[in-house]
């Protein structure tokens, strides 16, 4: 049988052979996270009206444009490269607050992904290949029923 696919979100398992409406998917995916990006703006911008309504101060509206834009920014980072490698847990769950703010980031990152892939297809491809060959080294080790070998008497 050996060691199965990995599967990814939106995709299941379509991205090995790239069958099953994988295209479509790249392509819903990808307009999916543009949505929801600028979905995430306009929400954004009406939290900025409102500070403006509050009168808060320029400081305060400043601070909050670039902690949205830096936030962004830094969550895009982190996402595209962990379309490469796989994220450290520990470190994952203590930025998981850092990058709900810099959401609109972390979408951006899946919709310019999806341009030449599905998101993490190529961490997966690797491990996916570097399995089947240990898989197949050690299948080939064991031939034959071990029980039915000669006895040198």
């Amino acid at each position: 049988m050996g060691p199965q696919p990995e599967e990814i979100r939106f995709f299941g398992r379509t991205w090995v052979e790239h069958d099953g409406g994988y295209t479509w998917r790249r392509v819903a995916v990808a307009a999916g996270a543009l949505v929801a990006a600028a979905a995430g703006c306009f929400v954004l911008r009406f939290a900025y009206e409102g500070l403006a309504i509050a009168d808060v101060g320029s400081f305060v509206n400043v601070l909050v444009v670039l902690m949205f834009a830096i936030c962004s920014a830094l969550a895009f980072r982190r996402t595209w490269d962990g379309f490469s490698k796989r994220p450290d847990p520990g470190t994952q769950a203590s930025l998981r607050g850092f990058m709900a703010i810099g959401f609109v980031g972390v979408l951006l990152a899946h919709f310019v992904r999806c341009f030449s892939e599905a998101p993490g297809e190529k961490l997966r491809r690797q491990e996916y290949a570097t399995a089947r060959e240990q898989y197949e080294r050690r299948a080939n080790r064991r031939t034959g029923n071990p029980s039915k070998k000669k006895r040198k008497n």
